[in-house]
């Protein structure tokens, strides 16, 4: 069996994000049963100097679209990186999958050895289209779901392995 680039990226990406709907749905009605302020989720961190969970999702949003425009070279659409309310990071989300939704098979699969540059730590660095995504597009996008998850989780949210993979 052979899987194509497509295949192994954008599916996955939009797993992911249908995934941290899914988690600020859970972690809004929590929020709710409890009487929270929403902001106590939506800032609220796994250590110090991490992001917190609005920045967790913004965080993923940037990579699903970076990765599938590094993939596609199709542009991938600026956010203001604004969001503080549950809803506004929802509708974030969906603007994400709105774009993936136009990244087709087409113009992603081929593309396997079509070099990508990126800055990472200050530094340029150039890989092939599917080390980019095997090395880093989809493991800091999974980074990012996860610490998301992970926040909700140590916040008293009712989540289980089954929501983190969309079972």
């Amino acid at each position: 069996m052979t899987i194509t680039l497509y295949q192994a990226s954008i599916p996955l990406l939009v797993r992911g994000l249908n995934t941290l709907s899914t988690l600020l749905d859970k972690a809004e009605q929590h929020a709710g049963q409890h009487q929270l302020d929403a902001q106590q989720l939506l800032s609220a961190r796994l250590y110090e100097d991490m992001f917190p969970l609005s920045a967790q999702i913004q965080r993923a949003s940037d990579t699903a679209k970076a990765t599938a425009s590094r993939l596609s070279g199709v542009a991938a659409p600026a956010f203001a990186d604004d969001e503080s309310t549950f809803d506004e990071l929802q509708a974030r989300i969906n603007k994400t999958l709105l774009f993936l939704e136009t990244v087709t098979p087409e113009a992603v699969d081929g593309q396997e050895e079509r070099p990508v540059t990126m800055k990472l730590r200050g530094e340029e660095r150039t890989m092939t289209a599917q080390e980019y995504l095997t090395v880093f597009g989809l493991p800091n996008f999974l980074f990012h779901v996860t610490t998301a998850y992970g926040i909700l989780r140590h916040q008293g949210v009712k989540l289980g392995k089954m929501d983190f993979l969309g079972l």
